[in-house]
């Protein structure tokens, strides 16, 4: 881990600040394409000019995944060929030349191996971070993409996402303010995060929340890190699909499981009138890769504070949680072929 980390429990630092010791690392060469050595080298600093592409025209994207700890001992990355297809989109978008999701698979199975050491025991796992970032040397080049760049692997041990662990978050709801740029929400860069990221400030401070829900022009899409469902005995609502928003690989996940066992699966726009009504009777609960299932306990608009059902995590969240989690550590078989055994 880094300097000091190895002592740190990570299930009491900061989601994300422990790492693995070793990275992978590939170079972009302008006309060359990409080189891979083929394994795993020191975890070490970037030397990066201070021209350099990404740092003026944010020519950056990343991944996020995990692999987890399964119940025979073993290791296995969850949904690893999902997650590599999805960065290759995130590339093209950036107008670089991609990789090959299989280098990044490969890339990514190889960082796991190296750092298999590093994976927690469940709840924990090793949460994975494929990044890209563009290296040209040209501050003139705000309107030409980065012909050259870095693409590699990084992993850090980690425990829950959001302090105190499964527990009724609080969102707040904004209905002014986009979430990002309409043709780049489905894309993992950071330019796209950091658009969410004064309005979530504001909320924690101003309304005690864990997350914004951004729902523009009273149209529910996502909060600033994760997708959103609301869920009752029944049925399992969330907004379709479109390129504003994430296509969260954890929100497939949950999609294809609900329809497992036997929900009825609405993909469709979400009004807020309805989900106003909602909090009533059903529950509402928050899916990422590194939140997992989170479950919504009171959500704010406008000056009002409204309770969903009784504030606490519900019983249809929490069995999607659990189908879930059990595929994911290996207590449950794997219909799907979503787990992907590693060396470790």
């Amino acid at each position: 881990m880094s300097a000091g980390a190895a002592e740190q429990d990570p299930f009491s630092a900061p989601f994300g600040s422990l790492f693995g010791d070793r990275m992978t690392l590939a170079t972009l060469e302008p006309g060359s394409g990409y080189r891979y050595p083929g394994h795993a080298v020191a975890l070490e600093n970037l030397s990066l000019h201070p021209g350099t592409h990404a740092l003026h025209y944010a020519s950056a994207c990343f991944e996020g995944l995990k692999a987890h700890r399964q119940a025979d001992g073993s290791l296995a990355i969850f949904r690893v060929d999902d997650h590599a297809e999805r960065m290759v989109q995130s590339v093209q978008r950036l107008s670089m030349v991609p990789p090959t999701a299989e280098l990044v698979r490969t890339m990514i199975v190889d960082a796991v191996e190296a750092n298999a050491s590093f994976t927690p025991d469940p709840p924990g796992s090793l949460y994975i971070r494929p990044t890209l970032i563009g290296t040209l040397v040209n501050i003139g080049a705000a309107a030409a993409p980065s012909d050259s760049g870095f693409l590699y692997v990084i992993t850090s041990p980690v425990g829950d996402y959001f302090a105190g662990g499964i527990r009724p978050l609080t969102i707040h709801i904004e209905t002014e303010i986009p979430r990002t740029t309409p043709q780049f929400g489905m894309v993992k860069s950071g330019a796209n995060y950091v658009m969410a990221l004064g309005p979530t400030l504001d909320a924690k401070r101003d309304h005690a929340a864990d997350q914004v829900l951004f729902a523009t022009g009273g149209d529910v899409t996502e909060t600033g890190a994760s997708n959103f469902f609301l869920v009752d005995d029944d049925r399992l609502i969330t907004r379709n699909l479109d390129e504003s928003f994430l296509h969260g690989v954890t929100r497939a996940s949950v999609l294809t499981l609900a329809a497992d066992l036997g929900y009825e699966i609405e993909e469709r726009s979400v009004p807020l009138d309805e989900l106003e009504a909602w909090v009533d009777h059903g529950e509402a609960f928050l899916s990422g890769t590194a939140a997992v299932l989170a479950p919504v306990g009171t959500i704010t608009i406008a000056g009002d504070r409204l309770q969903v059902r009784d504030g606490q995590p519900g019983a249809n969240t929490l069995r999607l949680r659990e189908a879930l989690t059990d595929i994911q550590l290996g207590r449950a078989d794997d219909p799907h072929g979503w787990r992907t055994p590693v060396e470790g």
